[in-house]
């Protein structure tokens, strides 16, 4: 696989079938190698390692329904009190991010109402807060850690 824009991580890797697998820590079983499972295994390992966010709060791959359509989203932190702090899309890397990317994004929030939301090819990231009040959103430089997210920042 191709080396992303993001630290290095340690993953655990399997083979079985002639397909490589990687194990996801919050899923808890290995799944297939794919180049979007790949960028998506690396922002778990960025936002427990680098983001801090305890491993109880984060959701990976779960259905949602947009307009009566069931969808799955990427990944999901919750805040402790159970709203949803982060919306996560994951492209692999030969994917450019484009508006439809984030039409994509800003469809699954509709339904979940997240405070931030990050799209990621690997190769490039995008980091949005919302403000529902206003209806408006301001794209970041990164996101926020777990520790430094004020009660003021949620909606």
């Amino acid at each position: 696989m191709q080396k992303l824009q993001f630290p290095h991580y340690v993953f655990r890797f399997k083979s079985s079938e002639n397909k490589k697998y990687i194990f996801d820590q919050i899923r808890k079983k290995f799944v297939v190698l794919q180049p979007e499972e790949w960028v998506r295994q690396h922002v778990v390992q960025f936002l427990i390692s680098d983001k801090k966010y305890p491993i109880s709060l984060i959701n990976v791959e779960k259905q949602l329904r947009v307009n009566g359509i069931q969808k799955r989203y990427d990944i999901v932190v919750f805040d402790p009190n159970g709203s949803i702090r982060i919306l996560v899309e994951c492209k692999a890397p030969k994917i450019k991010i484009d508006q439809q990317v984030f039409d994509q994004i800003a469809r699954y929030n509709l339904s979940l109402d997240a405070n931030y939301l990050m799209v990621t090819n690997g190769m490039d990231h995008y980091y949005c807060q919302m403000d529902y009040q206003r209806e408006t959103y301001a794209f970041l430089r990164d996101l926020p850690d777990y520790r430094n997210i004020k009660a003021a920042d949620r909606p």
